[in-house]
C-alpha cells in the first residue's frame, strides 16, 4: 500500500485521544527514545564488560558481541513492519521483553559461564536477541510519533535519531562513571532494566491508553508489575548470587574478592593443605605451595652480577621483590605495577605479607602505579638499572601483548646499565611453545642476546624464562657467588633448565610488535586445547 510522504501505515487512522496536548505528548515519546537508547547502550556495554571479566579483554570478544548486536538490530527493524498495525501495544511488549532480558543478561550469562562453562557463544546469542528488540524500537516509536502529529519524514527521522544518539551518549557515560562504581555490573544492569520497563511500558500504556483495549491495558499493567517484582528480586539477591556463582569458578574457598579499576582480584585458601592462591581476572598468579620455584627461577639468575639498582615490571604481589631483597647489596628496587589495589593487598593482607615477608614495606622499595610500557617510554632513565625483571601477565590479550613486543624490549634495553641483565617470564614452552619461542625471537630483535631456560612449577606446569643482556654473548644462567640459601634452585638445576627436549625446542616464529602482536595468537592457539 502506498503511504503519503511523512506518514506511516500506522498513522492513517483518525486522530488519537491523548491525555496531554500533542506537543507534550511528542516530547514524552522523544524522552522515551532518549531513555530507551541509554538503556540499550548499557546492555551492549554490560555484555562487553562481562565478556572481558570472564574471558579476557580481547578485541575479538568485543567485536563479535557488538557486530552481532548491530546486525540483529537491522533484522529487528525489518521484523517490526507487521507490528506497526498496533504500534503502542507492540512497543510496550518489545520494551517488556527488552527490560527483562537486558536487565537479567549479566546474571544469566554469569550463571551460564559458572555452571555450564558457556562463553562467547552465549554472549553472542544474548546480544543477538537484545539487538532484535532494540532494532524494533525505532520503527515503532516513529509510528507513535506520527499518530500524535504527522510530520515530514526527514524531520521525524532527525528528531528520532537526535534523541536516540544523545541517549546513547548518556548511557555510554553513565555505565563506567555511575553504574559500575555505585551499583556494580550485575545490580547496575538490573536497575537499568527496571528503568527501561517503567519508561517503555508505563509511559506507553498511560499516553496511548485510548488506543489500547481495556484487556490489553490490564495485561500490560500486570506484566509491568511482574517485571518490576522479578527485577527487584534479582537486585536484592544479586550479592548472594554473585558469591555463589563466583565460587563455582574456583576449586578452593574464596577468602577475599574485590574488583579494582582494572581487574577482579580473588584470593582462595585451602586450609586442609595450606595452599593460598591469587587470581587476577580468573588467571592464576601464584600458589603458595610452589611459588618459590617460580620466583627463585625468575629472579636469581638475573642477580648474578651488578645489582645495585633493580627494576621490577609487574609483580605487584611482592614475591619477586622478596627474592631481590635477599641480597644485602641491593640499594634500590623500583616496582612498576598497573593496579594499586594489588600492591595495597600485598602490603596489608596478612596472607600475602606472610608470603612476601613484607617486602613492599622495605625502605629500599619504591612503588610506581603505571602501565609498564608507558612508564618505560616516558619516565625510565636511560642506563639506570643493573637488573630488569619482567614479571608480567601472559600475552593473551591486546592489553598485555604489547608488553611482549619488540618495542617493549627495546625500551627495557635502553633502561639497562652497561652489563645489565633483563629476565622475562615467557610462559610455558610445553603448553604454548610457539608463544615461548616468539618471546625469545622478539627479545633478540630488540638487540638483546638471550638464553632460554625452564623449570617445573606444579601449579603452572613447565614454565620458561629468557635471560638477556645488551650486546655480547647470551648469558649462561647461573647463581651469584653470594646467592642466599634457596629452597629449589641450584647451579645444577639451572644447567638442566637450559636443556629443551626436541618436541619443545627452538622453532622459527615471527617477531611480535605493537602493530602485529603475533605472540597473542601463538598464546591463544597454544592454550586452546587445555
Amino acid at each position: 500500500m502506498a503511504v503519503p510522504l511523512g506518514t506511516t501505515a500506522g498513522a492513517a487512522g483518525p486522530a488519537l485521544s491523548l491525555p496531554v496536548r500533542p506537543g507534550p505528548a511528542r516530547f514524552l515519546v522523544l524522552l522515551g527514545v532518549f531513555v530507551c537508547a541509554a538503556c540499550g547502550m548499557v546492555y551492549e556495554l554490560a555484555l562487553v564488560a562481562l565478556g572481558s571479566y570472564l574471558m579476557g579483554s580481547t578485541v575479538v570478544q568485543a567485536s563479535v558481541v557488538l557486530s552481532v548486536m548491530v546486525f540483529a538490530m537491522g533484522l529487528g527493524a525489518l521484523a517490526s513492519k507487521p507490528l506497526n498495525r498496533w504500534p503502542a501495544l507492540s512497543f510496550a511488549a518489545v520494551e517488556a521483553a527488552l527490560s527483562l532480558l537486558g536487565g537479567l543478561s549479566v546474571l544469566v550469562l554469569y550463571a551460564a559461564f559458572a555452571w555450564l562453562r558457556a562463553g562467547l557463544a552465549a554472549s553472542a546469542g544474548t546480544a543477538f536477541v537484545i539487538g532484535l528488540l532494540i532494532g524494533a524500537e525505532i520503527p515503532l516509536l516513529m509510528s507513535l510519533l506520527q499518530q500524535i502529529r504527522r510530520q515530514a519524514a526527514p524531520d521525524a527521522v532527525a528528531d528520532m535519531f537526535a534523541a536516540d544518539y544523545v541517549g546513547a551518549l548518556l548511557g555510554g557515560l553513565a555505565f563506567p562513571f555511575l553504574l559500575l562504581p555505585t551499583l556494580g555490573l550485575l545490580r547496575g544492569t538490573v536497575a537499568v532494566g527496571a528503568v527501561n520497563a517503567l519508561v517503555g511500558v508505563a509511559v506507553t500504556v498511560w499516553l496511548f491508553r485510548a488506543s489500547l483495549p481495556r484487556r490489553a491495558r490490564a495485561v500490560l499493567a500486570g506484566v509491568l508489575a511482574v517485571l518490576l517484582a522479578v527485577l527487584g528480586g534479582a537486585f536484592w539477591l544479586a550479592d548472594r548470587f554473585e558469591v555463589t556463582a563466583r565460587q563455582q569458578l574456583y576449586a578452593e574457598p574464596i577468602v577475599l574478592q574485590q574488583r579494582s579499576d582494572y581487574q577482579e582480584i580473588v584470593l582462595t585458601s585451602a586450609v586442609s593443605y595450606d595452599d593460598e592462591r591469587l587470581y587476577l581476572d580468573g588467571n592464576l598468579q601464584f600458589s603458595s605451595a610452589d611459588e618459590h620455584r617460580y620466583h627463585e627461577a625468575l629472579v636469581h639468575p638475573a642477580m648474578a652480577g651488578p645489582r645495585e639498582r633493580v627494576l621490577v615490571l609487574g609483580g605487584g604481589d611482592g614475591l619477586a621483590v622478596r627474592e631481590i631483597l635477599r641480597y644485602d647489596d641491593v640499594g634500590s628496587v623500583t616496582l612498576v605495577d598497573l593496579d594499586p589495589a594489588v600492591t595495597e593487598l600485598a602490603r596489608t593482607e596478612p596472607r600475602l605479607t606472610r608470603l612476601n615477608g613484607g617486602s613492599l614495606e622495605d625502605p629500599r622499595v619504591e612503588l610506581v602505579h603505571a602501565d609498564a610500557f608507558a612508564w618505560l617510554r616516558d619516565r625510565a632513565a636511560a642506563g639506570a638499572y643493573d637488573v630488569v625483571v619482567a614479571d608480567l601477565p601472559d600475552p593473551d590479550s591486546e592489553a598485555t601483548a604489547k608488553l611482549y613486543s619488540q618495542e617493549m624490549y627495546g625500551l627495557a634495553e635502553r633502561a639497562l646499565a652497561p652489563g645489565g641483565r633483563l629476565v622475562v617470564q615467557a610462559g610455558s614452552p610445553y603448553f604454548a611453545p610457539d608463544a615461548f619461542w616468539c618471546v625469545g625471537a622478539t627479545v633478540g630483535a630488540a638487540g638483546l642476546a638471550a638464553t632460554p631456560y625452564h623449570v617445573d612449577v606444579p601449579s603452572f606446569g613447565d614454565w620458561g624464562f629468557f635471560l638477556a643482556v645488551a650486546g655480547g654473548e647470551a648469558p649462561r644462567p647461573r647463581l651469584a657467588g653470594a646467592a642466599p640459601p634457596l629452597r629449589f634452585l641450584t647451579d645444577e638445576v639451572l644447567a638442566a633448565a637450559a636443556v629443551f627436549p626436541p618436541d619443545r625446542g627452538p622453532r622459527p616464529t615471527e617477531v611480535s610488535t605493537l602493530l602485529e602482536p603475533v605472540v597473542m595468537d601463538y598464546q591463544r592457539q597454544g592454550w586452546k586445547s587445555y
